[in-house]
């Protein structure tokens, strides 16, 4: 009973090349989180200001959400390994320009900003093509695993990499942070360069205006698709609460430093447990229910948390609230992967990575102004509340996508992902003419 509970490790052995692929990730992803840790501390160590140092995550987001679309038009035309070494590349060279600044001393606040926004606009390009690859290397019945086994080295990298980080930029300085980051993506290159040619596998959407949009048709066409989207949107954006921690651990849980920084690390904890214990999530043959249950966890605890003055409650209530949200991506990611016709997979994973990408930051500035008008611990109330109620309406509006069952393809909400890529395709041929 136990081993089914736990994480699922069959894709690492029984794919070498999924395996290959998931220890380059961890590697890049410890080494990018050092250069987000890097960046900041260089930006206000030479500007002593936050606000600067927020600007950062502007530099860092509007390229994201901007071009993530355009890489997911460009993944769906060309060899979509090849444009993940091509944008990989361009990481490694930004990565050396970040270290060549810091050991030349230049300290120069724009410089730093234009290549957040190059690191940026070429991650935006990588992503949708990087998260098709699953599909190509995993048979359907081990994606669930895939996508936890996924979640789980982001949550450790995100533990990791500023913790690494600290204590090298201790030790040696931040510019050895940065050259730690180019010799990462030096060894996730190495890794795609050993995947086999993942180019489209039928008709070839060429780059352009209308090819997003046929994208976006195609996913509002499609009930299982729009409800799994719905559904992430109605736990990131009702329900994110990282605006409020530090003002509910002032007000309600006695203000301590300490109790903040658990607060903060408690999702990523909870991320982690609920990777490590995905096992079971894997098994779950209505994903589209799944979803919307962990969605209304994550909703009710996030609800609960706002109204505590426990500081051992609170944390974990957010420690839960972490793994309901690494449950829902892994159903997210599993709907995803396998429903999508493989023409549309690195469009549609681009507005995946837009959703997820957007939905926490927009999530976190609502609650933070619902927080300035009423109160923190009532923003995160009703947040949580409003989230688990969308839960709701949302299984009542689409059927489809609660009903949707991965494992049994012969069910009408399994195949309809069939007939509805040939209304796309014929959408899109038309366009053409």
């Amino acid at each position: 009973m136990t081993s089914k509970l736990m994480l699922d490790v069959t894709p690492l052995r029984q794919s070498p090349a999924f395996r290959l692929l998931w220890i380059g990730q961890a590697v890049s992803g410890v080494g990018g989180q050092m250069t987000v840790f890097a960046v900041a501390l260089q930006v206000y160590l030479l500007t002593k200001s936050t606000l600067a140092v927020g600007v950062i995550g502007l530099c860092t987001a509007i390229p994201m959400l901007s071009m993530a679309l355009v890489g997911g038009t460009l993944g769906d035309a060309y060899d979509r390994r090849k444009i993940v070494l091509f944008a990989g590349c361009g990481q490694v060279a930004v990565s050396l320009a970040f270290a060549v600044q810091a050991f030349a001393g230049m300290n120069r606040l724009w410089l730093l900003y234009v290549l957040c926004i190059a690191q940026s606009t070429l991650g935006a390009i990588s992503v949708p093509a990087k998260r098709t690859f699953m599909a190509n290397l995993l048979p359907k019945d081990q994606i669930p695993a895939g996508a936890a086994l996924t979640m789980l080295i982001v949550h450790f990298a995100g533990i990791a990499g500023p913790i690494l980080a600290g204590a090298v930029a201790g030790f040696w300085g931040l510019q050895v942070c940065y050259a730690v980051d180019a010799v990462s993506f030096i060894a996730a290159i190495y890794v795609v360069a050993k995947l086999p040619a993942m180019p489209p596998q039928a008709v070839i959407a060429r780059p352009s205006a209308r090819a997003i949009v046929a994208a976006l048709r195609y996913i509002r066409v499609n009930d299982v698709l729009r409800g799994a989207f719905l559904a992430d949107l109605s736990l990131t954006l009702l329900a994110t609460p990282t605006a409020l921690l530090p003002a509910i651990n002032d007000r309600n849980l006695g203000g301590n430093a300490e109790t903040l920084g658990m607060l903060m690390a408690a999702p990523a904890v909870g991320g982690i447990l609920g990777s490590l214990f995905s096992g079971r999530a894997g098994r779950v043959a209505h994903k589209g229910r799944g979803m919307l249950l962990a969605g209304g966890a994550w909703g009710t605890c996030i609800a609960v948390f706002g109204l505590v003055h426990a500081p051992a409650l609170a944390i974990a209530l957010l420690l839960v609230a972490g793994m309901a949200d690494v449950i829902s991506v892994v159903f997210l990611t599993t709907i995803v992967q396998s429903t999508v016709d493989d023409n549309y997979r690195s469009r549609v994973s681009a507005v995946e990575f837009v959703v997820g990408a957007g939905g926490p930051q927009l999530g976190s500035m609502r609650a933070g102004a619902l927080g300035a008008v009423t109160s923190p611990g009532l923003s995160a109330v009703i947040g949580g509340a409003t989230s688990v109620l969308a839960a709701a309406l949302l299984a009542v509006a689409l059927p489809k996508f609660a009903r949707w069952e991965s494992t049994s393809p012969n069910r009408a909400p399994a195949e309809e992902p069939a007939r509805e890529p040939s209304e796309i395709e014929a959408y899109v041929a038309s366009e053409k003419d």
